[in-house]
């Protein structure tokens, strides 16, 4: 069943949502702020996220901003949910890339049909994937990479890291969150092993390898 990211402040409506969608047979994860839910994003991807927009530490629209910035997120179907019941409101909602609209007061057979019917429409989009950088093609549905239309045979790490990459083009990616999202932990002491993949993966990658830039005493970017 799918994922669902709850991030609401008010722990009440937060509980309620929950306990509903539950009962609905999804998995739920459940945020109280937009840091803590950055945080889990960066280690897993949710299949939907429900966003209320009175966050106390930054407003749902920004936070649904961001989502739509970034490659690896901009397909994640949002529902946005506010108190908020003015026009402009909703449209602004939608504008900034939200693809459903709650306002409170709101049932919970509504919500769950909400859930149901994005969902619907929006889980065959992203089934298929494929990322083109320069001269790097690659096809996630066959895990398959090309550099100049020559395939390129990578490790099962080598082809995750590339992939976090191609999905993050132009953001500095901190080493932490490089090691928690390819291998599961922030240990510092295996830095090292994310350093030689790094390396590796630039030799296969051959003058597109270049594009890897190292950020001194922070992580790595992909140009």
């Amino acid at each position: 069943m799918a994922l669902v990211y709850i991030v609401e402040d008010d722990m009440n409506i937060r509980e309620i949502e929950g306990f509903s969608l539950k009962n609905a047979g999804y998995h739920v994860e459940e945020f109280g702020c937009a840091k803590d839910f950055w945080e889990r994003v960066n280690q897993k991807m949710p299949d939907i996220i429900l966003m209320d927009v009175m966050l106390p530490d930054e407003d749902g629209l920004t936070t649904v901003g961001k989502l739509r910035q970034r490659s690896d997120t901009r397909r994640i179907p949002v529902i946005m949910v506010t108190a908020k019941t003015s026009e402009i409101d909703r449209v602004k909602g939608l504008d900034i890339g939200a693809d459903d609209y709650l306002v409170k007061p709101f049932g919970v057979m509504e919500l769950i049909s909400r859930v149901k019917a994005l969902l619907r429409r929006t889980m065959n989009l992203n089934d298929s994937k494929t990322y083109s950088l320069g001269e790097i093609q690659m096809d996630d549905e066959k895990r398959e990479v090309t550099v100049a239309e020559e395939k390129v045979d990578l490790t099962f790490k080598e082809y995750e890291l590339l992939k976090y990459f191609m999905n993050n083009v132009g953001i500095v990616l901190k080493r932490e969150d490089i090691m928690v999202r390819i291998w599961g932990t922030d240990y510092e002491g295996e830095s090292r092993t994310l350093d030689m993949h790094i390396k590796t993966l630039r030799r296969k990658l051959g003058e597109s390898g270049s594009r890897i830039k190292t950020i001194r005493n922070v992580g790595y970017r992909m140009e």
